[in-house]
């Protein structure tokens, strides 16, 4: 369900094998590009902004593009025909898209910094919050889904969104995670705009609002000596826990965890969120710590779910129906003839666009 209620829905993403065929890709990719110059020219990047960070609107996009209306592909490969598609225009446009699936998601601090002597915010502000985002949703949201996809899009003026999805291997459906800058209060508690996904189930979830007493139970444990915290560790791996504590130590090495608590020992972070930013302070981490927190403190954690929640072109694995080539390249044709004539004065088309855009807008 989107934040706020205002529309709510179940997106089934499940896995697919393949990948977009070179001749559907540069189509996506050149009606990607138009897309972004009509409504960056119309309403601005940082509209552009948010309606990507717009889960209903994003996979709108996605169908419009061509893609498999119900894949976790559409993710990667939306994101990767808009990336590529802009290439060049970045700086006309005030907007840019940095990371991508897989070893591409770990350049992203590299793709904002290169491009730090055209923006007129700090690149470094934008670099710790694409860092945060990945963060919690690797360690302190624990929902079975590994990330696998990280993208960071903004705007000259620093207006962000994080669209990120994880896999879950042994149900092959993605969640998608979808962040936005002026959305977010505090980027460890209840940070997200919206968390998409088709199953919900039982997993530590560090950032509900709930999880506030864990939080803070956590801040103070990690300050505490090391040799302490193992003792404790120690006892708790002996006893029998219950069958619905979802919280368990049988995955973490215990020798690993020490050295990492030596670590954070030293470093003496100051709130979750620098805990959470710290090299090597992963899921097991954060695991330890919430145990801890619960049994030996009496703060439990969260288990809630975090997860809340029309073809244009066909699809391309042929669902609802094979992609229309030749109408595929008139919708191209008729984007890019848009905003010529819109250049040049003559706007009843791009009128007839924006009349179709708001068709059924609640």
């Amino acid at each position: 369900m989107m934040a706020g209620g205002a529309r709510s829905g179940v997106a089934y993403l499940p896995l697919h094998d393949g990948r977009a065929p070179a001749w559907l890709f540069a189509r996506m990719q050149e009606l990607a590009r138009q897309m972004a110059i009509l409504i960056v020219g119309e309403f601005g990047a940082a509209d552009l902004v948010r309606k990507l960070a717009d889960p209903f609107w994003f996979q709108c996009f996605g169908c419009v593009l061509g893609f498999d209306w119900h894949s976790s592909g559409v993710t990667t490969t939306a994101l990767g025909a808009l990336k590529e598609g802009i290439r060049g225009l970045e700086t006309d446009l005030g907007f840019f898209v940095a990371g991508g699936k897989g070893g591409v998601s770990r350049q992203t601090p590299h793709e904002i910094a290169a491009v730090g002597d055209r923006l007129a915010v700090a690149p470094g502000a934008l670099q710790r919050a694409s860092r945060a985002a990945a963060k919690v949703d690797s360690a302190a949201v624990q929902d079975g889904y590994q990330l696998y996809h990280h993208c960071f899009v903004f705007t000259r003026e620093g207006t962000w969104a994080v669209i990120q999805q994880g896999m879950n291997v042994e149900t092959r459906y993605a969640r998608r995670y979808h962040w936005l800058s002026e959305a977010v209060v505090d980027f460890v508690c209840e940070p997200h705009l919206a968390v998409c996904c088709d199953a919900t189930g039982p997993g530590l979830n560090m950032v509900a609002a709930e999880s506030g007493g864990a939080r803070e139970a956590v801040e103070a444990l990690a300050r505490e000596h090391p040799d302490r915290l193992m003792g404790e560790l120690r006892q708790i791996a002996r006893l029998e826990l219950p069958a619905h504590h979802h919280v368990v130590l049988s995955e973490a090495s215990l020798a690993r965890l020490q050295r990492i608590f030596v670590q954070v020992y030293e470093e003496q972070p100051q709130d979750f969120r620098a805990l959470l930013s710290l090299d090597g302070v992963g899921p097991a981490t954060i695991r330890a710590l919430a145990l801890l927190a619960e049994l030996a403190y009496g703060q439990p954690a969260s288990f809630r779910d975090p997860a809340r929640f029309s073809f244009a072109h066909g699809g391309k694995d042929g669902h609802p129906f094979p992609i229309n080539r030749a109408g595929y390249d008139r919708s191209i044709e008729v984007m890019r003839s848009a905003i010529l004539r819109a250049r040049l004065g003559n706007r009843e088309r791009l009128d007839a666009i924006r009349r179709l855009a708001r068709f059924g807008t609640p």
